[in-house]
Order: structure tokens, then C-alpha cells, then sequence
């Protein structure tokens, strides 16, 4: 790889935009944590990406632009990257952000974010020789490290003075953040709202909306009807049904836009939790109840098109997609063959065994709806299911994270390279009890730890692309996880608002540029 420096100039805005005036977001889910770099999920990384700043950002075109890094170079072997920092830079207490601190941010995304320990399983060291120099080795190449760098939601600069005192879990400022990105925190009330405030010391252009507030409606009639009357504003990852979602696309006023999404490639899947002694310990089982579902059902009559069914851990829009995979169609005998010569035969109720089923509290047609239409589905190859709802996301969370459960409906990201959302849900070493979007389901396999290791450092494509299959292939037929379907990524803004970010993060990318027309 040749040395890579970043022009250091910055886009202009695209349209005329006011100073001032307030926004109000739609958050898809309550809100666990507003720190980032321990917590994962759109909740989070919504509010996170302007509380706090990255590296790097990423546009449409999957190019990288100067943030907190006027530029940057990698070495040509790809194991080595310099960042130079904004020297005006400052944190929201007015502290000046130097090396120490995003070096700091690295080492503590690394230990305590989900994914933290296969985005940086090969990190050596960081050197900071002056105050706005970072450098970052590797042992081994890193090809998805600047995309690691490129958001906040995956790298937010943390101020060091402030979360490095005592464990970073219990931090208090995890829920008043001082941040670095263009808007501060000015107020949070959980499970109501959360307020933001322009940071005019910012240093980048200033933000132009004076204060954006983010709103958790767990009525979803009240918010499809506040973003029709317009007291909602911007909705990214909007937590509503899809008819919904198709009339207020008819509404004069808004825009439903898909752009933003390209980054994330985010997929649904109901995953087994192999920690359990009982029946999903049996791969055959595990199996069977994958022949059981019918994905062109719940893509073509439930989600109505939106989604496509998927068949394994990789995105279909990404190159590395092993499209040669067992599609699992719905095969009922086969499924009921497969659960006898497991040793699960038919009881004189007719049932198995029973199990419970919980689901992601947000997006309704895509968790809820298809745990109702999986309960009779599953019943018919002798499988009992009990629902088991969440009154919100930190409820979900604790379960699912402490292995509290038996099959889990769930939207999981690619980030955009398997090292940074996939790896993650598979390598045995993140197995980690408490950390939510870990790996979850607790599933082991030696030999795809070693080829997802050995594909995170493989700089040539097609080896990589080979390494990846071959993963593919194992976990299609292991089956940790019955994938469902593609995520049908929608952002809802009033038409009124220019300059809505529509590079590959959407709305984990900063919002200072946006505003309302003149």
C-alpha cells in the first residue's frame, strides 16, 4: 500500500443554510450509555457522533476527510499510520485535545467496546512524540483501520482527564459527556429526551443549529404523527412499522431517503445461545429450525419487498459475500427429520421441547412481527415458543449480553469490513458476559478464530476474499445464528433541512453542517 496523505481541505456546504433554530430527532430506542466507546448500537452512536469527534470521516464515495486529523500517511506495508491533529482542537471543558487523549480513546475502545478487541487485536503500540502527532502500529497489515477511525460511533476522542479516573464502565460523565465533536450535552432525562447544545468553540465550521434534542417515543402512533406535524425533524433508523414508514414517504413535506446506510450493512437474525446446556447445543437442532423458517415469506408479505433474505454473516451488497451458501429454504420434513435423529422426539402433546424467543425492542415489523410469525411457524416441526418481550433496550440488553435467553431476534452491523462487525460476533476471545453486540450466541470454533484472524491482516483481495469464504462456510453449516434478512435502512427528515449527511454513516457522522434553509 502506498503512502496515503489527506488533502486537508474540507467540503464546502452544498446549500444555503440559517444560523440558528433547533432540531428534534427521533431516537430508535431508550438510551443505555452516551459513551461510544462502550457501548454500541444506533441509540448510542446517534447522540455519540456529536458529542464526540473521529479521526477521520468517510464520505459517499467511501473516502476519507479530515476530522480531529488535518492528515494523516500509512506506511506501505500497512501497519503504520501517523495522524496530525487540529491544533485548535479542544474538548467541551475547554481543555486542548492532544495526542494523549486519543491514544487514551484508542487503548479504551480496544479493551472495553464490543468489537474493540477484533478491530484491535493486532495493535502494538501508539507513539505520541509531540502533542498533535498519534502514531499507530500494528504487528500485522490493518486494512479496515481507517473505516475504525472514520466514525464516532466506533472512535470517539475521549477527554483522558475526565474517564480515566477508576473504571470506565461506572464513569458518571458516560451520561453527561465532555466531549470533543460539535455539540455538548446539556440535559438528559432517561427514557424522555436528551439535549444537546452548539459548542461554539468547535474546531471545525461551528454548528449551525443552536440545540438538537433527541426524543424517546416508545408510542409509535405519537411519533409517526409528530413528524407529520413537523415536531419531530429528523428521524435516522426511524423505530416504526413500514406502513408507516409508506405514508409519511407521500407526505408533501418530508423526505424518506435510503442514502447513509451503505456503511453499516445491517442485517436481522435470531441467534442461539450455545452457553445453555439443552437442546441448542445440537447442531442438527439448531438446523432444523432454520429449515423451518420461511425467509421469502418474511421478506415478500411481511416487510412487503423492504428486505431481502440473507443466509449467512456477511452482507450481500459486500465483496467478500459468499454467495454459495445453503439458502436454508423451508423444508418442514427435513426440518422434523433433522430434530428426530437429534434424539427430540414427538411428545404425546405433540411438542419437543419448549424455549423462549426474545426480540430487539425497536423496529417492529422486523423483530416483533417475526417472533409472532416464528412461535406458530416453530410449532409446527414440535418446538413450543414463548415470547418474551423487552419494555426497552437496557432491559434487552442485560439479558442478551449475560446469556439470559434462548433464541434472541436481533439487527447486527457489518460496519463495513468483517474485521470491524463480524468478526466480533463469532471470535471465541469476545465471548464477554455483560457487553452487548459481543458475541452473543457464546459460539466457539477454533478454525474460524484462526481465518477470521488471519483475514483481518490479509492485504491481498482475493486471498482475503478466499479466507472469508471459507468462514462463510463453516457458520452456514454450524449455525450459531439462523440469519433472517436484510435491514431496510430509511432516514425521515422534514424538507426544509439541508445539508443531511449522506455519506456512507448517515447520522453517525457530525451534524454541523446541517440546518435550515433560508
Amino acid at each position: 500500500m502506498s503512502a496515503v496523505l489527506a488533502n486537508g481541505a474540507h467540503a464546502e456546504q452544498a446549500a444555503s443554510v440559517k444560523k440558528g433554530g433547533s432540531l428534534t430527532v427521533l431516537s430508535n430506542s431508550a438510551i443505555n450509555s452516551l459513551n461510544p466507546a462502550i457501548q454500541s448500537g444506533v441509540a448510542t452512536a446517534v447522540p455519540g457522533s456529536q458529542l464526540f469527534a473521529s479521526l477521520v470521516t468517510a464520505d459517499d464515495k467511501w473516502q476519507f476527510q479530515p476530522y480531529l486529523a488535518d492528515s494523516w500517511e500509512a506506511s506501505e506495508d500497512g501497519m503504520t499510520f501517523t495522524f496530525h491533529l487540529n491544533k485548535a482542537a479542544v474538548f467541551h471543558d475547554d481543555t486542548p485535545i492532544t495526542s494523549e487523549d486519543v491514544a487514551f480513546s484508542i487503548n479504551t475502545v480496544a479493551e472495553n467496546h464490543p468489537f474493540g478487541k477484533s478491530m484491535y487485536a493486532n495493535l502494538e503500540k501508539i507513539e505520541t512524540p509531540d502533542k498533535h502527532t498519534v502514531i499507530v502500529k500494528f504487528s500485522k497489515p490493518n486494512a479496515a483501520f481507517l473505516l475504525e477511525v472514520s466514525t464516532p460511533a466506533l472512535l470517539p476522542i475521549l477527554p483522558k482527564h475526565i474517564y480515566s479516573e477508576g473504571s470506565i464502565r461506572t464513569n458518571p460523565y458516560n451520561n453527561k459527556p465532555v466531549g470533543s465533536g460539535p455539540f455538548k450535552f446539556a440535559d438528559y432525562k432517561p427514557g424522555q429526551y436528551l439535549t444537546l447544545e452548539r459548542f461554539d468553540k468547535f474546531f471545525m465550521p461551528v454548528a449551525n443549529l443552536d440545540k438538537i434534542t433527541i426524543v424517546i417515543m416508545a408510542d409509535r402512533n405519537a411519533a409517526t404523527l409528530a413528524l407529520q406535524r413537523g415536531s419531530i425533524q429528523y428521524a435516522p433508523y426511524p423505530p416504526l412499522r413500514l406502513n408507516d414508514i409508506d405514508r409519511l414517504a407521500e407526505d408533501a413535506n418530508l423526505v424518506v431517503s435510503q442514502k447513509g446506510y451503505e456503511g453499516v450493512g445491517a442485517l436481522y437474525w435470531m441467534e442461539y445461545n450455545l452457553t445453555k446446556e439443552g437442546p441448542l447445543k445440537n447442531v442438527k437442532v439448531r438446523q432444523a429450525i432454520s429449515y423451518a423458517i420461511d425467509r421469502k415469506f418474511i421478506t415478500e408479505k411481511l416487510h412487503k419487498g423492504y428486505t431481502k433474505p440473507v443466509s449467512g454473516p456477511i452482507h450481500p451488497s459486500s465483496p467478500l459475500y459468499n454467495k454459495d451458501l445453503n439458502d436454508y429454504a423451508m423444508n418442514l420434513e427435513k426440518a422434523n427429520a433433522l430434530l428426530d435423529e437429534a434424539g427430540f422426539p414427538r411428545k404425546d402433546d405433540d411438542s419437543r421441547f419448549s424455549l423462549t424467543l426474545d426480540y430487539l425492542p425497536a423496529g417492529v415489523d422486523m423483530t416483533k412481527t417475526v417472533a409472532e410469525y416464528l412461535r406458530p411457524q416453530l410449532d409446527k416441526i414440535g418446538i413450543r415458543v414463548e415470547l418474551r418481550p423487552s419494555p426497552d433496550f437496557p432491559t434487552w440488553a442485560r439479558r442478551i449480553s449475560n446469556y439470559d435467553y434462548d433464541l434472541n431476534i436481533d439487527a447486527v452491523f457489518n460496519w463495513g469490513d468483517p474485521t470491524i462487525g463480524v468478526a466480533r460476533s463469532y471470535m471465541s476471545s469476545n465471548i464477554r458476559k455483560g457487553i452487548v453486540w459481543a458475541n452473543m450466541s457464546g459460539y466457539e470454533n477454533a478454525r474460524v478464530d484462526e481465518l477470521l484472524t488471519q483475514a483481518a491482516t490479509e492485504s491481498n483481495p482475493d486471498n482475503r476474499k478466499e479466507l472469508y469464504g471459507e468462514f462463510q462456510k463453516i457458520v452456514n453449516e454450524e449455525l450459531p445464528i439462523a440469519w433472517l434478512n436484510t435491514y431496510p435502512g430509511n432516514t425521515i427528515y422534514s424538507k426544509k433541512l439541508v445539508n443531511v449527511p449522506e455519506g456512507i454513516w448517515g447520522a453517525f457522522a457530525p451534524l454541523n453542517k446541517m440546518g435550515w434553509a433560508k
